[in-house]
């Protein structure tokens, strides 16, 4: 028996020496890390407690020479904080083709998708390669932004058409409505009023208007390559010169995403539905005065094209204190790195209270910066090359669309956005607000005017980058090295 107790004696102490000699001494030093943490979790799919770097990887010579010379462990060598989420990734999402691509584009980006076995309308895709195979950055779910004028039914007249675009076709569009009107030399767009306000931008040619405001103050002028604003229920009249051959064209925008133009107030379609009787008692004229008034709306119609030196009529009210006309053509445009702007709103321009816009240049390479609009949705036009844009909608929903000359765009308010030029040509288009003031937020103002270690401590940049954030709006960014690429001339594929 005694010699049993002395063997587990002897077993218990081998043990407590073993043991003794495998645990690791923890340090008192202040400051000191203990080896005890519990190792990071290498399970597929989670994060890593700590970020890997190269610097925290490798100790440097000064920690190598304390760990030989079994000096206290010191933060100084201690990894980065751990990092909340993972970084985000580097896969390049250029834009894959463009309208000019002579291939036959397939839905496949890096290692995702795959090809297309059934028809598609390659015209049409050619045209939106972000919808077939958007960035990876892409996420969740954001109503449809792009309309083109180009799928509108269209309105033939003697003398002209007209399309449009509202709620019906663009449903995410609440705010705001536009028409494309063509009037050939000399046809008028008949005198009328709506319930909303009109503002209109000459494409080509030239416009005579006239008008009238409830004091009965008149008002006649000419524009070209110019605007027009008529506040809601003050009648007007459009009519094409003949400064032009084929007369004019002209962008129209309402501020009520559910104008429609077959909704307007005609003088024609009025009096087709008064009694004549009504009529002569009106004019104090004989009733036989109205026997050739038409018996429907004229809409548009031909004409002979106003005179060059055409004036108002001779007013005793006199004429309208605010112009209804503005001159766009010679307002100077603002110089960029990579682009011009030009902003109208009712600082520069009185009448129009509802609607302020911008006409934004961005050259090849070039982008109208990342940026939102505090209080206002924004409806664009694009006039010219091709442009790509990505709505962040909050909550990780994000998408991105492609616009060409002729189309339509539609963010929210508050969305933030770019405007970026991935054509070869110079990109021009039309921002539109309900609004009587220009007003947008650049992230780059921002980021700049924010404390620099609060920026650090959320994006992790270096000091050069934060340095180099502005503390006035670029507003248009030319290119930078690297950033021409905008266009991939081939599809990936896995």
């Amino acid at each position: 028996m005694a010699s049993l107790k002395f063997s587990k004696a002897v077993i218990c102490a081998v043990l407590l020496a073993t043991f003794g000699a495998a645990a690791p001494a923890v340090s008192s030093a202040p400051g000191a890390t203990s080896s005890l943490a519990p190792a990071a979790s290498s399970a597929p799919g989670s994060l890593s407690a700590v970020p890997t770097s190269s610097a925290s990887a490798t100790p440097s010579s000064d920690a190598r020479s304390r760990s030989s010379s079994n000096a206290p462990s010191s933060t100084a060598s201690a990894p980065e904080a751990s990092e909340t989420v993972p970084y985000a990734s580097d896969d390049p999402n250029y834009i894959l083709w463009g309208s000019d691509y002579n291939g036959v584009p397939q839905a496949v980006r890096g290692s995702y998708g795959a090809s297309v076995l059934g028809p598609q309308d390659v015209a049409l895709v050619k045209q939106n390669a972000d919808l077939l195979a958007p960035p990876t950055t892409d996420s969740g779910s954001v109503g449809n932004a792009k309309w083109p004028f180009s799928l509108s039914h269209n309105r033939l007249q003697t003398g002209g058409w007209a399309r449009q675009e509202n709620i019906g076709v663009m449903p995410l569009a609440t705010s705001m409505a536009g028409v494309n009107m063509r009037l050939e030399a000399g046809a008028v767009r008949e005198l009328h009023w709506h319930k909303t306000a009109e503002w209109a931008y000459i494409l080509k040619g030239s416009v005579q208007v006239t008008a009238l405001n409830s004091d009965g103050q008149n008002y006649l002028a000419t524009s070209e390559g110019d605007l027009w604003y008529f506040p809601p229920g003050i009648p007007h009249s459009l009519q094409a010169t003949a400064d032009l051959a084929d007369g004019a064209e002209f962008l129209l925008v309402f501020d009520d995403g559910n104008f429609s133009e077959d909704s307007t107030f005609l003088l024609t379609d009025w009096l087709a539905h008064v009694p004549k009787e009504v009529l002569a008692k009106n004019f104090q004229a004989d009733i036989s005065a109205f026997d050739h008034i038409p018996a429907d709306e004229l809409y548009i119609f031909p004409s002979s094209p106003p005179p060059d030196d055409a004036k108002a009529v001779s007013d005793p009210q006199g004429t309208v204190p605010d112009p209804f006309t503005f001159k766009l053509s010679q307002v100077k445009a603002t110089q960029l790195s990579g682009g011009t702007v030009k902003v109208v709103d009712s600082t520069t321009f009185p009448v129009s209270t509802t609607i302020a816009a911008a006409e934004v240049t961005v050259e090849p390479g070039a982008m109208r910066e990342l940026h939102w609009h505090p209080t206002q949705d924004e409806w664009s036009f694009f006039i010219e090359g091709e442009g790509r844009v990505t709505l962040f909608a909050s909550s990780g929903n994000a998408r991105t669309f492609n616009y060409q000359g002729g189309d339509i765009g539609f963010v929210p308010a508050t969305f933030g956005h770019y405007v970026e030029n991935t054509g070869n040509t110079t990109l021009r288009f039309l921002e539109i607000f309900k609004s009587d003031r220009f007003q947008d937020i650049s992230l780059n103002q921002w980021l700049a005017l924010t404390p620099p270690d609060l920026v650090k401590a959320h994006l992790q940049l270096d000091d050069a980058t934060i340095a180099k954030l502005s503390k006035t709006k670029p507003t248009v960014i030319g290119p930078s090295g690297g950033s021409n690429n905008s266009t991939s001339n081939s599809t990936s594929s896995h």
